[in-house]
């Protein structure tokens, strides 16, 4: 008796459509990328370059505990009050400031553009001021990261106030123009921005609490 044949399957169209649902499932599907936080940190201070005396009404002092507990110049604060007491801090305007050369300065001026209170125990001057964060091994992340915000909060504050008052657009929509208009940049809007920063500088140093 004569053994019957199985027959073959052509598997040469299954091989399309496997390549083809391949494709398919590459361009249809999202793919959630983690992403960190943009941060520029601070540059390593050459050994032979001998660190500026700073005065300690110069200081802004945010201490996070390890039980994320903050301390503002020695008292316990809530986060959400970090922004007001940087702001006042930032803004006090007391004496004259270090020399702007973005404005050709040789010697350092008062901050005509400061609405503080100009407490002689508060800061000298924006280009003065000091934000020092200080935190513990043990500090959550999330709390480091919602001082900082209230810091970044304090200084957009006051540009937007400045650029307001000086050409009647906010700092934050300035810098907004200028990164939607990398085709055709405006160095005009770019030297406002730049005068800005120089007039409100942000000043802040990390360090790990001992």
């Amino acid at each position: 008796m004569a053994r019957r044949e199985t027959p073959e399957i052509n598997a040469g169209s299954m091989a399309d459509i496997a390549f083809l649902l391949l494709i398919f499932f590459l361009v249809t599907t999202t793919m959630d990328v983690d992403a960190g936080i943009s941060r520029r940190l601070p540059e390593k201070t050459p050994p032979n370059v001998k660190p500026p005396i700073i005065k300690e009404r110069n200081v802004f002092q945010v201490i996070v505990n390890r039980n994320n507990e903050i301390l503002v110049e020695g008292e316990y604060t809530k986060v959400d009050k970090i922004k007001e007491l940087a702001i006042k801090f930032i803004d006090n305007g007391a004496k004259k400031g270090n020399p702007i050369k973005l404005f050709g300065e040789t010697e350092g001026t008062e901050c005509t553009w400061c609405e503080g209170k100009k407490d002689p125990l508060s800061s000298d001057h924006p280009n003065k001021a000091i934000i020092a964060i200080k935190t513990d091994r043990s500090t959550d992340y999330g709390t480091f990261i919602a001082v900082q915000n209230e810091i970044g909060a304090a200084y957009t504050f006051l540009r937007n106030r400045l650029a307001k008052k000086k050409y009647g657009q906010t700092y934050t929509d300035m810098v907004k123009e200028d990164l939607n208009n990398k085709a055709n940049p405006s160095q005009k809007l770019k030297n406002r921005i730049k005068e800005i920063k120089a007039m409100y500088p942000e000043i802040i140093t990390e360090a790990e609490s001992k």
